[in-house]
């Protein structure tokens, strides 16, 4: 009766000891980076060589472009705003409007521009911007998906100013990661949008061989 309790007792423990290495890896959630947002607070945008202001935020800083591409930039009004502690950049790149073909030519372009970055996009979303009071009209594109670019947009007067800007993050995270960040970042391009005002004539465009520049603070 012992023998039969003790052998009882040993299957016991090796049917559990069995049970205990057969059991399947549960993967630990994905976990993120921690981000520390900066404190929303706006102010003016103010720069002598553009022809107009907006609310940008506290927490970024202007820099002139001076190349593009290996040449000079067409405008003094070309810019980038960086928000260095989410590694986010807007790029801006301002035109002036001397004709109806003109017009057209820079709206096509501005769409063109969008489509590149749709080929990696799940879903692109055009958003209409009229204030007319203002003369400010034009589309934000919201595109959705692994792109470079996931927020970009034009603004104009159809007549005089032609302003296009995008947002970029130097950073090779996932969509999914990226998201919190992406979200904080269009409030600021938002703001933007809905505080831009135009006010003095454009700035001159560049002619072939003219050295930039520098009218905006680095």
């Amino acid at each position: 009766m012992r023998l039969l309790l003790f052998l009882f007792a040993i299957s016991t423990l090796v049917c559990a000891w069995a049970a205990c290495t057969d059991q399947v890896p549960i993967p630990k959630p994905r976990a993120y980076p921690r981000v520390i947002y900066p404190e929303k607070t706006y102010q003016p945008f103010l720069a002598g060589g553009c022809p107009f202001t907006f609310d940008m935020p506290t927490y970024a800083e202007v820099e002139q472009d001076v190349s593009f591409f290996d040449e000079g930039p067409k405008s003094d009004c070309w810019f980038t705003l960086h928000v260095r502690p989410l590694n986010a950049q807007i790029h801006f790149s301002y035109y002036p409007i001397n004709s109806r073909a003109r017009f057209d030519e820079l709206v096509q372009d501005a769409f063109t521009m969008a489509q590149k970055h749709n080929i990696k996009a799940n879903y692109i979303e055009e958003i209409p911007v009229h204030r007319t009071a203002d003369r400010v009209h034009g589309i934000v594109f919201n595109l959705e998906g692994a792109t470079a670019s996931s927020y970009q947009f034009f603004l104009t007067d159809s007549t005089r100013h032609f302003l296009r800007g995008a947002l970029y993050f130097k950073t090779q995270a996932r969509p999914d990661s990226l998201a919190p960040v992406l979200d904080f970042m269009r409030q600021d391009v938002n703001r933007l949008i809905e505080t831009l005002r135009w006010q003095t004539a454009p700035p001159k465009t560049k002619t072939a061989g003219s050295a930039p520049q520098r009218t905006l603070p680095k």
